[in-house]
């Protein structure tokens, strides 16, 4: 049985489509339907039902599946045994926010590159809504963001949450304490709207009876702290965002009487059978961050 073929099945299934399956391989779509023909022609039964657009597994469909998974379980665990790809290079595609970019995220490539050589990255840095997405559709491999991603086969590990603070610029907000209501009066900017911060802000200032003058919604952390140099107002920023970006800027972290809830950060990833790089890499990332390799499967 060839493995290749098998392995196109698996993708499918767990993708839910013969074109991000082809995308997530490099094929063409119709090579990734050929391999699908080849090992229902191999099997004798037919695995997908095309009677329909809609995306459906015969009963033998499912059955077969779990037999695709052990067998590229196998394959991996030989491989692995033999020392089959020990010097190859590891390619992963990562997606992450701004505010982790802009605070664990370089360290940690640096770390990677030293522990595995050959590791190449395929960063995307976007927002939330989108990487969640992206890893659902299997155009990454692991989202860090702020929400979880769910879905079949999907896996996810909450990571450390990140302070949230409010920061003005140096020379214009010289108090060493501000109310509440000292910040309402302001320009504040956050993240886009409906995000956990952006929500979060709002309610902030409900819990006091206040309303904030105006609530500007960027998504870029590069633009707001832009914004706040050039005198434009006050953002919420993560705090390890601010240590770096305000090593450069006249930024600075404005002391309230009471504080912004964390922005809480989730890795999200797809298991591949076929090989341990994905595990690996995440394992790599909780453990730089102090936290727990001890995997749970999400549903």
């Amino acid at each position: 049985m060839n493995l290749r073929f098998v392995e196109a099945y698996y993708w499918v299934v767990s993708l839910q489509s013969v074109s991000r399956a082809a995308e997530k391989l490099f094929i063409t779509q119709s090579a990734m339907s050929s391999r699908i023909a080849a090992l229902e022609d191999e099997l004798g039964v037919l695995l997908l039902d095309r009677r329909d657009k809609q995306f459906q597994l015969t009963v033998a469909g499912k059955r077969f599946f779990t037999y695709a998974q052990r067998l590229l379980e196998l394959q991996r665990e030989i491989k692995a045994e033999m020392g089959a790809g020990t010097h190859a290079a590891t390619s992963l595609r990562i997606g992450a926010i701004e505010s982790v970019l802009h605070s664990w995220l370089i360290p940690w490539v640096q770390h990677m590159r030293e522990a595995l050589p050959g590791f190449e990255l395929e960063l995307t840095v976007e927002t939330t809504p989108v990487l969640v997405e992206q890893v659902r559709r299997g155009t990454l491999d692991v989202a860090v963001a702020a929400l979880p991603s769910a879905g079949d086969g999907l896996r996810s590990r909450a990571l450390p949450a990140m302070e949230m603070v409010f920061v003005g610029h140096r020379e214009l907000h010289r108090k060493r304490r501000y109310l509440l209501a000292d910040l309402a009066g302001f320009e504040l900017l956050t993240f886009q709207r409906g995000s956990q911060p952006h929500v979060a802000l709002i309610d902030f200032f409900r819990q006091d009876g206040l309303e904030p003058r105006r609530v500007h919604a960027i998504s870029s952390i590069s633009a707001m702290a832009e914004l706040v140099e050039g005198g434009f107002g006050v953002a919420t920023l993560p705090l390890a965002a601010v240590r770096q970006i305000g090593a450069r800027k006249p930024l600075k972290v404005l002391s309230c009487e009471r504080k912004l809830l964390p922005l809480p950060v989730h890795v999200s990833y797809r298991d591949d059978p076929t090989s341990s790089l994905t595990r690996t890499v995440v394992d790599a990332m909780l453990t730089h961050l102090g936290v727990s390799t001890n995997h749970r499967k999400n549903r």
